[in-house]
């Protein structure tokens, strides 16, 4: 069982303001000086995924994390399946 400080929430949305690019949130990591903004731009966009990464190993899914964004930015398109089989255990 994972406690809540052992895994990481994010949220992969697409920016619909300016640039319509795919762009990812850690909503658990953010900073009071950079909380409001990104959250806000996040609450903007179109929802794509979101979900909870590992504490443990969260360098190794951030790396997936970009890759999938690079992937959808590149016109490629993709499903919540193939999100979290690319994740696969880092998932929480």
């Amino acid at each position: 069982m994972l406690f809540e400080s052992d895994k990481i929430m994010f949220e992969i949305y697409r920016e619909t303001e300016y640039t319509n690019r795919y762009r990812v949130v850690y909503f658990t990591e953010l900073q009071e000086h950079n909380k409001e903004t990104e959250i806000n731009r996040a609450l903007t966009g179109e929802h794509f995924y979101d979900g909870f990464i590992k504490n443990q190993g969260k360098d190794d899914a951030k790396q997936i994390v970009e890759s999938l964004l690079t992937r959808l930015n590149d016109g490629e398109r993709l499903d919540s399946a193939e999100v979290e089989r690319a994740l696969g255990d880092h998932l929480a």
